[in-house]
């Protein structure tokens, strides 16, 4: 009789264990992601390069709730909402998800972003910066706010993303850590992470940069815009030094005393109440700035 009821009492133990583990795992499921690994402090200085990431930010806000508009000729585009909301932003998501998204352009169900996100400019980003990155996104208030659809004319959109990215991405390696200082951080900076190439080198047909015209400017910029010539060409900012170039980047001032307006007062200034180049680290602002200066003047 003891012997059975030590078998029975064993036998509950075991369950009632079994039970709690499955109900601290179900517990665990509804709670939110845990922090990522990075340093949301340094990840906040990387958004600001970044230019907060301001295709994800409405003009009235809140920051990173999607709904951004970025016209393009082939129709308008819609940041998608990257609080950490759980239904409705990437709450849900794993870092490795998250990552694939920002430098591979993947998703989570499988199918491609359009070009239109520049993933394949962030896939140079650093692992440490990425890390730091989705700390900082982490971070930020939870916002409901349902994605909207991108308006564009393009039959069969998702295949189409998926064959730009087979046909035109290019394979970069990114490093697992920035380089630290000099022009090469400056280059990291201004290719992979201020992305400056995505809006100062034109594009073919097909939406492709044309890396030969690195940086000369195009006149079929966002909205139909002119976006100038930043090399140190006559044509471009062949007289500008360091300081003139930081003085835009921080103040929107050009040298004429001028400002500049439109999506590049939105990448100084920030969009939607996010941080811009303004809120930066004014040591990564100069690099970026000696290094701008320093490519070749077409």
């Amino acid at each position: 009789h003891r012997n059975r009821c030590s078998r029975e009492s064993a036998s509950i133990g075991t369950m009632s264990h079994s039970v709690a583990l499955l109900l601290v795992a179900g517990f665990a499921l509804l709670l939110p992601r845990a922090a990522a690994a990075g340093d949301a402090a340094r990840g906040a200085e990387l958004f600001a390069i970044a230019a907060g990431c301001g295709c994800h930010t409405p003009d009235n806000g809140p920051v990173g709730a999607g709904g951004g508009e970025v016209p393009t000729p082939f129709g308008t585009f819609y940041g998608t909402n990257i609080t950490p909301d759980p239904e409705t932003g990437i709450g849900a998501w794993s870092d490795a998800e998250i990552a694939a998204a920002i430098r591979g352009g993947s998703l989570r169900d499988g199918s491609v972003e359009s070009p239109a996100m520049p993933y394949y400019r962030y896939a140079g980003m650093a692992d440490a910066d990425v890390a730091d990155l989705i700390a900082y996104l982490r971070s930020l208030p939870p916002v409901r706010r349902e994605n909207r659809p991108h308006d564009v004319a393009l039959p069969f959109a998702r295949l189409g993303y998926r064959a730009w990215r087979l046909l035109f991405a290019p394979t970069v390696a990114a490093p697992a850590t920035a380089p630290a200082a000099g022009l090469e951080r400056g280059r990291y900076l201004a290719d992979h992470v201020a992305i400056c190439g995505d809006c100062h080198t034109p594009r073919d047909f097909f939406g492709v940069p044309e890396e030969t015209l690195y940086h000369a400017g195009t006149g079929d910029g966002p909205e139909g815009a002119d976006v100038p010539n930043i090399t140190p060409h006559a044509t471009g900012v062949g007289d500008w030094d360091a300081g003139d170039m930081m003085a835009l980047l921080t103040y929107g001032m050009l040298p004429n005393f001028d400002n500049v307006q439109g999506w590049m007062a939105h990448v100084i200034d920030g969009r939607g109440g996010g941080p811009g180049y303004a809120k930066a680290p004014e040591t990564d602002i100069r690099l970026i700035s000696e290094y701008v200066l320093s490519v070749p003047p077409i």
